[in-house]
Protein backbone atom coordinates (compact mmCIF):
# COMPACT_ATOMS: atom_id res chain seq x y z
CA UNK A 1 0.00 0.00 0.00
CA UNK A 2 1.39 3.45 -0.85
CA UNK A 3 2.64 5.41 2.14
CA UNK A 4 1.90 9.04 2.89
CA UNK A 5 4.64 10.53 0.72
CA UNK A 6 3.03 9.04 -2.40
CA UNK A 7 -0.35 10.58 -1.64
CA UNK A 8 1.14 14.00 -0.94
CA UNK A 9 3.10 13.77 -4.20
CA UNK A 10 -0.12 12.97 -6.07
CA UNK A 11 -1.86 15.93 -4.43
CA UNK A 12 0.96 18.22 -5.55
CA UNK A 13 1.12 16.86 -9.09
CA UNK A 14 -2.65 16.78 -9.66
CA UNK A 15 -3.10 20.21 -8.12
CA UNK A 16 -0.42 21.68 -10.37
CA UNK A 17 -1.94 20.08 -13.46
CA UNK A 18 -5.65 20.57 -12.76
CA UNK A 19 -6.41 23.13 -10.02
CA UNK A 20 -8.34 26.16 -11.25
CA UNK A 21 -9.70 24.34 -14.30
CA UNK A 22 -13.15 23.11 -15.21
CA UNK A 23 -12.73 19.35 -15.45
CA UNK A 24 -14.32 16.59 -17.41
CA UNK A 25 -15.06 13.85 -14.87
CA UNK A 26 -16.29 10.41 -15.82
CA UNK A 27 -16.28 6.78 -14.71
CA UNK A 28 -15.57 4.55 -17.74
CA UNK A 29 -16.00 1.51 -15.52
CA UNK A 30 -19.34 2.84 -14.29
CA UNK A 31 -18.71 2.10 -10.60
CA UNK A 32 -18.35 5.74 -9.52
CA UNK A 33 -21.90 6.92 -10.12
CA UNK A 34 -21.31 10.40 -8.68
CA UNK A 35 -18.87 11.31 -11.44
CA UNK A 36 -21.69 13.16 -13.18
CA UNK A 37 -22.05 15.44 -10.14
CA UNK A 38 -18.44 16.60 -10.59
CA UNK A 39 -18.37 16.79 -14.37
CA UNK A 40 -18.09 20.40 -15.55
CA UNK A 41 -17.09 21.78 -12.15
CA UNK A 42 -13.95 23.75 -11.35
CA UNK A 43 -11.35 22.02 -9.20
CA UNK A 44 -10.38 24.41 -6.42
CA UNK A 45 -7.50 22.48 -4.83
CA UNK A 46 -6.13 19.07 -3.91
CA UNK A 47 -5.17 17.96 -0.41
CA UNK A 48 -3.64 14.94 1.28
CA UNK A 49 -3.98 13.70 4.84
CA UNK A 50 -2.08 10.53 5.55
CA UNK A 51 -3.05 7.98 2.92
CA UNK A 52 -6.20 9.86 1.89
CA UNK A 53 -6.42 12.13 -1.16
CA UNK A 54 -9.04 14.87 -1.52
CA UNK A 55 -10.15 16.91 -4.53
CA UNK A 56 -12.06 20.02 -3.48
CA UNK A 57 -14.41 21.26 -6.20
CA UNK A 58 -16.61 24.32 -6.38
CA UNK A 59 -20.08 24.00 -4.85
CA UNK A 60 -18.38 22.45 -1.78
CA UNK A 61 -18.11 19.04 -3.41
CA UNK A 62 -15.24 16.86 -2.24
CA UNK A 63 -13.94 13.75 -3.96
CA UNK A 64 -12.16 11.29 -1.66
CA UNK A 65 -9.73 8.67 -2.95
CA UNK A 66 -7.93 5.96 -0.99
CA UNK A 67 -5.67 3.84 -3.17
CA UNK A 68 -5.47 0.86 -0.84
CA UNK A 69 -3.35 -2.07 -2.00
CA UNK A 70 -4.16 -2.00 -5.69
CA UNK A 71 -5.13 1.56 -6.59
CA UNK A 72 -3.04 3.34 -9.19
CA UNK A 73 -3.17 6.45 -11.36
CA UNK A 74 -2.17 6.62 -15.01
CA UNK A 75 -1.31 10.05 -16.42
CA UNK A 76 -1.74 11.05 -20.05
CA UNK A 77 -2.26 14.04 -22.28
CA UNK A 78 -5.78 15.38 -22.75
CA UNK A 79 -8.06 14.40 -24.25
CA UNK A 80 -7.64 10.83 -23.04
CA UNK A 81 -7.88 8.59 -26.08
CA UNK A 82 -6.90 5.22 -24.65
CA UNK A 83 -8.79 4.50 -21.45
CA UNK A 84 -8.67 1.18 -19.65
CA UNK A 85 -12.12 -0.39 -19.19
CA UNK A 86 -11.28 -0.84 -15.50
CA UNK A 87 -10.91 2.92 -14.97
CA UNK A 88 -13.00 3.91 -11.96
CA UNK A 89 -12.37 7.64 -12.34
CA UNK A 90 -11.13 9.79 -15.20
CA UNK A 91 -10.17 13.41 -14.53
CA UNK A 92 -9.50 15.43 -17.68
CA UNK A 93 -8.11 18.94 -17.69
CA UNK A 94 -7.05 21.16 -20.55
CA UNK A 95 -3.68 19.45 -21.02
CA UNK A 96 -3.42 16.51 -18.62
CA UNK A 97 -5.68 13.65 -17.63
CA UNK A 98 -5.48 11.14 -14.78
CA UNK A 99 -7.11 7.71 -14.81
CA UNK A 100 -7.65 5.86 -11.55
CA UNK A 101 -7.94 2.07 -11.40
CA UNK A 102 -8.39 -0.32 -8.48
CA UNK A 103 -8.87 2.06 -5.52
CA UNK A 104 -10.24 0.99 -2.17
CA UNK A 105 -12.33 4.17 -2.05
CA UNK A 106 -13.50 6.63 -4.68
CA UNK A 107 -16.45 8.57 -3.35
CA UNK A 108 -18.13 11.94 -3.08
CA UNK A 109 -18.15 13.18 0.51
CA UNK A 110 -20.49 15.61 2.18
CA UNK A 111 -18.78 18.19 4.45
CA UNK A 112 -20.02 16.22 7.48
CA UNK A 113 -18.64 12.91 6.26
CA UNK A 114 -15.33 14.53 5.40
CA UNK A 115 -15.05 15.94 8.93
CA UNK A 116 -15.89 12.53 10.37
CA UNK A 117 -13.22 10.84 8.27
CA UNK A 118 -10.55 13.38 9.23
CA UNK A 119 -11.52 13.09 12.89
CA UNK A 120 -10.58 9.40 12.77
CA UNK A 121 -7.07 10.19 11.52
CA UNK A 122 -4.09 11.17 13.62
CA UNK A 123 -1.77 14.06 12.80
CA UNK A 124 0.10 13.81 9.51
CA UNK A 125 3.83 14.71 9.80
CA UNK A 126 3.69 16.26 6.31
CA UNK A 127 0.92 18.71 7.13
CA UNK A 128 1.65 22.14 8.63
CA UNK A 129 -1.37 21.80 10.94
CA UNK A 130 -0.04 18.60 12.56
CA UNK A 131 -0.04 18.78 16.37
CA UNK A 132 2.75 16.80 18.05
CA UNK A 133 1.06 17.24 21.43
CA UNK A 134 -1.83 15.11 20.15
CA UNK A 135 0.63 12.36 19.24
CA UNK A 136 2.39 12.59 22.60
CA UNK A 137 -0.93 12.24 24.44
CA UNK A 138 -2.02 9.30 22.30
CA UNK A 139 1.23 7.41 22.88
CA UNK A 140 1.28 8.14 26.61
CA UNK A 141 -2.06 6.34 27.00
CA UNK A 142 -0.98 3.12 25.27
CA UNK A 143 0.78 0.04 26.62
CA UNK A 144 0.88 -1.34 23.06
CA UNK A 145 4.33 -1.74 21.44
CA UNK A 146 5.37 1.28 19.39
CA UNK A 147 6.03 -0.93 16.36
CA UNK A 148 2.36 -1.86 16.27
CA UNK A 149 1.01 1.61 16.98
CA UNK A 150 2.97 3.26 14.18
CA UNK A 151 0.65 1.55 11.67
CA UNK A 152 -2.43 2.84 13.50
CA UNK A 153 -3.61 5.71 11.28
CA UNK A 154 -5.63 7.17 14.17
CA UNK A 155 -2.35 7.93 15.98
CA UNK A 156 -0.08 9.09 13.15
CA UNK A 157 -1.45 9.29 9.61
CA UNK A 158 0.60 8.29 6.59
CA UNK A 159 3.13 5.87 8.07
CA UNK A 160 3.38 2.42 6.48
CA UNK A 161 5.53 -0.65 6.90
CA UNK A 162 8.72 0.78 5.40
CA UNK A 163 8.77 4.08 7.25
CA UNK A 164 7.95 2.53 10.63
CA UNK A 165 10.89 0.12 10.38
CA UNK A 166 13.30 2.75 9.16
CA UNK A 167 12.30 5.47 11.63
CA UNK A 168 12.56 3.08 14.57
CA UNK A 169 16.04 2.05 13.39
CA UNK A 170 17.27 5.61 13.00
CA UNK A 171 15.96 6.62 16.44
CA UNK A 172 17.29 3.42 18.05
CA UNK A 173 13.91 2.45 19.49
CA UNK A 174 13.10 -1.21 20.00
CA UNK A 175 9.84 -1.98 18.16
CA UNK A 176 8.43 -3.84 21.17
CA UNK A 177 8.93 -0.92 23.54
CA UNK A 178 5.55 0.02 25.08
CA UNK A 179 4.42 3.44 23.87
CA UNK A 180 3.85 4.77 27.37
CA UNK A 181 7.47 4.04 28.28
CA UNK A 182 8.91 6.26 25.55
CA UNK A 183 10.55 9.44 26.79
CA UNK A 184 9.54 12.84 25.43
CA UNK A 185 12.89 13.03 23.66
CA UNK A 186 12.28 9.69 21.96
CA UNK A 187 8.80 10.70 20.80
CA UNK A 188 10.14 14.01 19.49
CA UNK A 189 12.98 12.28 17.65
CA UNK A 190 10.64 9.69 16.15
CA UNK A 191 8.22 12.38 14.95
CA UNK A 192 11.01 14.49 13.45
CA UNK A 193 12.54 11.45 11.74
CA UNK A 194 9.21 10.40 10.22
CA UNK A 195 8.60 13.93 8.99
CA UNK A 196 12.03 14.18 7.40
CA UNK A 197 11.78 10.77 5.73
CA UNK A 198 8.29 11.44 4.38
CA UNK A 199 9.31 14.84 3.06
CA UNK A 200 12.30 13.28 1.33
CA UNK A 201 9.93 10.75 -0.19
CA UNK A 202 7.73 13.51 -1.61
CA UNK A 203 10.77 15.18 -3.16
CA UNK A 204 12.43 12.00 -4.44
CA UNK A 205 9.19 10.29 -5.51
CA UNK A 206 10.51 7.17 -3.81
CA UNK A 207 11.60 5.99 -0.39
CA UNK A 208 15.21 6.78 0.52
CA UNK A 209 15.74 6.74 4.28
CA UNK A 210 19.53 6.46 4.41
CA UNK A 211 21.31 9.68 5.38
CA UNK A 212 23.14 11.42 2.50
CA UNK A 213 26.55 10.80 4.04
CA UNK A 214 25.83 7.05 4.27
CA UNK A 215 24.66 6.55 0.69
CA UNK A 216 27.09 4.58 -1.50
CA UNK A 217 26.57 6.84 -4.52
CA UNK A 218 24.45 9.58 -6.10
CA UNK A 219 20.93 9.72 -4.69
CA UNK A 220 19.34 9.40 -8.14
CA UNK A 221 21.14 6.12 -8.82
CA UNK A 222 20.66 4.35 -5.50
CA UNK A 223 19.24 0.84 -5.75
CA UNK A 224 16.24 -0.08 -3.63
CA UNK A 225 18.08 -2.10 -0.98
CA UNK A 226 20.81 0.52 -0.73
CA UNK A 227 18.17 3.15 0.05
CA UNK A 228 17.04 1.63 3.37
CA UNK A 229 18.74 0.52 6.57
CA UNK A 230 16.78 -2.61 7.49
CA UNK A 231 13.54 -2.98 5.52
CA UNK A 232 13.70 -6.09 3.37
CA UNK A 233 17.38 -6.56 4.16
CA UNK A 234 19.27 -9.45 5.76
CA UNK A 235 21.92 -7.26 7.33
CA UNK A 236 21.71 -3.81 8.85
CA UNK A 237 23.19 -1.19 6.56
CA UNK A 238 24.39 0.78 9.57
CA UNK A 239 26.15 -1.86 11.70
CA UNK A 240 26.33 -4.90 9.43
CA UNK A 241 24.59 -7.11 11.98
CA UNK A 242 21.68 -9.46 11.23
CA UNK A 243 18.22 -8.00 10.65
CA UNK A 244 15.43 -9.61 12.67
CA UNK A 245 12.00 -10.22 11.18
CA UNK A 246 9.33 -9.65 13.80
CA UNK A 247 5.56 -9.80 13.44
CA UNK A 248 3.71 -6.66 14.46
CA UNK A 249 0.20 -5.57 13.51
CA UNK A 250 0.03 -8.70 11.32
CA UNK A 251 2.89 -7.38 9.20
CA UNK A 252 6.57 -8.25 9.06
CA UNK A 253 8.63 -5.66 10.91
CA UNK A 254 12.35 -5.51 10.12
CA UNK A 255 14.64 -4.46 12.97
CA UNK A 256 18.28 -4.49 14.01
CA UNK A 257 18.20 -5.45 17.67
CA UNK A 258 21.85 -4.42 18.06
CA UNK A 259 21.06 -0.84 16.99
CA UNK A 260 17.60 -0.63 18.51
CA UNK A 261 18.08 -0.91 22.25
CA UNK A 262 16.12 2.14 23.38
Amino acid sequence: MPEGHTIHRLALDHGKALAGQVLRVSSPQGRFEDAARLDGLRLVRTEAHGKHLFYVFEKSRVLHVHLGLFGRYFAAKSPATRVRPTTRLLLEGAERSFALVGPTACELLSPTRRRELLARLGPDPLRPDADLDVVRAALARRKTPIGQVLLDQSVIAGVGNVYRAEALLVTGIHPERPCKDLSDDQVDALWATLGRMLQDGVRDRRIITVAPEELPGPRSKIRRKEAVYVYGRRTCLRCGGPVSKLTSANRTLYACLACQTG
